[in-house]
C-alpha cells in the first residue's frame, strides 16, 4: 500500500490523482462515521497524515460483506477485518477476526474435540440447491429447513426437524445443507454422528474430557444429531448423555435436529430396551417427549442414493 503510494506521489499528475484519492476515502460512508464520531479527537491535518490508512480501510471487506467465503478472502490478512482506531496523532488500523473466520476457528476446535464430527466431503459442501426434488416429502423438508434458517436469521427460535426414512434417501445431506446456509450467515451449528458419539465418550473417561465434550454439544447454538437409533443403547447413553443434552436444550431453548431410520414409534422402543436387554418404558418416554417438543417429524422417501 505504502509502495502505492509512493509510486503515486513521483507522478506528474500527482495532485489531481491525490485529490481524487482523497475524495474516494473521505466519501466512505464508514470513513464519514467514524470521523463523526471521532470529531473532538479529530485533528487539523491528522486525515491527511492518515490517507494511506483510511485507504487501506475503504479498500478492504468488513464483516465479510464482499467475501463469497473463507477461502475467497479479499481482504490482506484472510479472516481479518480492518476497525479504524485513533492513536497518537493518527488514524491508524486495528484487524479483528471476522465472524466467517471466528466460524472456522470453532468448527475447527470443536472438530479436534469431538472426532465424531467427521463428515464426508459431500455433506460438507451440501447446498439446499442441489437437493433432488423426485417426491413431495423433500419439497416439505427443504420449505421447512428455508423457514427454519430465515425465522432463526430474524431472532426466532423455530422447532428443528426429526427427519426419519429408509437409507440413503438424504436426510444427513439435508441437515449438512441447512449447517451450510447457516454458516453462510455467520451461525455456528455441528453435526455430531451418534453412533460414534457415544463410543467416543465411553473413550473419554482415560483422558478426562467427557465433560469437556457433553458440555460443547449442549451449548452448541444449532445442533444435529445424526442417525439416532444406530447407537448400541445403554441406560448410561440415553438417561446420562442423550437425556442431559437434550434437557439443557429444551430449556435454554436451542435448536436441534434429527436424523433417522426409525420414525418416532419406533425410536421409542428402541431408547426402552437397554444392552441388557432390560424395558424401561419411563424412562425412554422421557426422552421422546423432549424430542417431540423441540423437533418437527417429517418422514423422507425418496431413492437409496447410496446405491447409484
Amino acid at each position: 500500500m505504502r509502495n502505492s503510494f509512493k509510486n503515486l506521489t513521483n507522478r506528474p499528475d500527482f495532485q489531481s490523482r491525490y485529490n481524487h484519492l482523497k475524495n474516494q476515502v473521505l466519501n466512505n460512508p464508514e470513513v464519514q462515521s467514524f470521523i463523526t464520531n471521532h470529531a473532538a479527537e479529530i485533528e487539523d491535518g491528522m486525515i491527511d497524515r492518515s490517507l494511506v490508512k483510511l485507504f487501506e480501510f475503504v479498500n478492504q471487506s468488513k464483516n465479510c460483506h464482499d467475501c463469497p467465503s473463507l477461502s475467497e478472502c479479499k481482504n490482506l490478512l484472510e479472516g481479518y477485518h480492518p476497525k479504524l482506531v485513533i492513536e497518537g496523532k493518527m488514524i491508524n488500523i486495528q484487524y479483528e477476526k471476522c465472524p466467517s473466520k471466528e466460524i472456522h476457528d470453532e468448527r475447527k476446535k470443536h472438530a479436534l474435540l469431538i472426532k465424531s464430527m467427521y463428515i464426508p466431503k459431500d455433506i460438507l459442501e451440501a447446498q439446499f440447491e442441489e437437493i433432488d426434488v423426485d417426491d413431495p416429502t423433500r419439497l416439505k423438508v427443504i420449505g421447512l429447513a428455508q423457514d427454519f434458517v430465515e425465522q432463526y436469521n430474524n431472532g426466532k427460535r423455530a422447532k428443528g426437524l426429526y427427519l426419519h426414512g429408509s437409507f440413503g434417501v438424504g436426510k444427513t445431506y439435508i441437515l449438512g445443507a441447512i449447517a451450510n446456509e447457516l454458516a453462510s450467515h455467520k451461525v455456528s451449528s455441528m453435526l455430531v454422528y451418534v453412533p460414534e458419539f457415544m463410543r467416543e465418550l465411553k473413550g473419554s473417561f482415560q483422558d478426562s474430557s467427557l465433560d469437556e465434550k457433553i458440555e460443547a454439544v449442549k451449548k452448541i447454538p444449532v445442533l444435529m444429531l445424526d442417525d439416532i437409533g444406530a447407537e448400541a443403547m445403554s441406560s448410561w447413553s440415553r438417561d446420562e448423555i442423550l437425556g442431559t443434552i437434550l434437557q439443557y436444550r429444551m430449556l435454554e431453548n436451542l435448536p436441534t435436529f434429527f436424523s433417522s431410520n426409525f420414525n418416532l414409534k419406533q425410536l421409542q422402543h428402541h431408547l426402552s430396551i437397554s444392552q441388557r436387554g432390560e424395558e424401561e418404558p419411563v424412562k425412554a418416554a422421557r426422552i421422546m417427549e423432549r424430542i417431540k417438543h423441540m423437533a418437527i417429524p417429517i418422514e423422507l422417501i425418496g431413492k437409496n442414493r447410496r446405491d447409484m
